[in-house]
């Protein structure tokens, strides 16, 4: 189907190109939400006599727009998160986690302002898209943490997850090292710094 763009979209074009796009694409998306028109010829003509109506109401959003994202841009939100020892979230953040850190802020976001992709399921920074207009975004930090301190951590560009990695096998080697056992005893015997003075003579008699 042949549309004419009323806003810029991304990977299609800007206000008032005529593009070629999926029917269900148009129909679902795009006409209903009133982000472009069919390319006849009464709504070129429309969208003609409007252009700088059109235009000029854009340029006001995007300025608007602008403003408010100089305040959100680079803020980070902190969400508590319970997670397994390897940093995988029981549960996932999700946009309306976003969109209500962002209010404890003070940042009224839509939900549909929000550009995830995926939802997140690991702790640490993780950088989400915030779309204030077709042509203005910004990136804010979400800092998923299993508590405050780890929270404050991560802040500090620490890597939690590298750290318990680390801290996970520094334990591992510890426990190894504790528990070797004396390359030249015979099984069931008793290492010799394990017993005292006294057992030893008693052992030699």
């Amino acid at each position: 189907m042949d549309i004419i763009l009323l806003q810029r979209i991304e990977k299609l074009g800007t206000i008032g190109d005529v593009v070629t796009v999926k029917d269900g694409y148009a129909r679902n998306y795009l006409l209903p939400q009133k982000k472009a028109l069919r390319a006849n010829e009464a709504n070129k003509k429309v969208f003609e006599a409007n252009r700088d109506r059109l235009e000029k109401e854009n340029a006001e959003r995007r300025t608007e727009a602008e403003k408010a994202g100089e305040k959100v841009d680079g803020v980070e939100i902190t969400l508590i998160r319970a997670s397994s020892n390897a940093g995988q979230l029981y549960g996932s953040v999700n946009v309306r986690d976003i969109v209500n850190g962002l209010a404890e802020k003070g940042h009224e976001i839509d939900k549909k302002q929000v550009i995830m992709g995926n939802p997140i399921k690991t702790i640490g920074m993780h950088d989400v898209r915030i779309d204030l207009h077709p042509e203005v975004s910004v990136t804010i930090k979400a800092n998923v943490a299993r508590s405050d301190d780890e929270a404050e951590l991560q802040s500090q560009g620490v890597d939690v997850l590298a750290q318990m990695f680390e801290d996970e096998q520094r334990e591992i080697e510890e426990q190894a090292e504790a528990t070797r056992i004396e390359p030249n005893l015979e099984p069931g015997e008793i290492p010799a710094d394990m017993l005292e003075g006294d057992d030893e003579e008693n052992l030699e008699g």
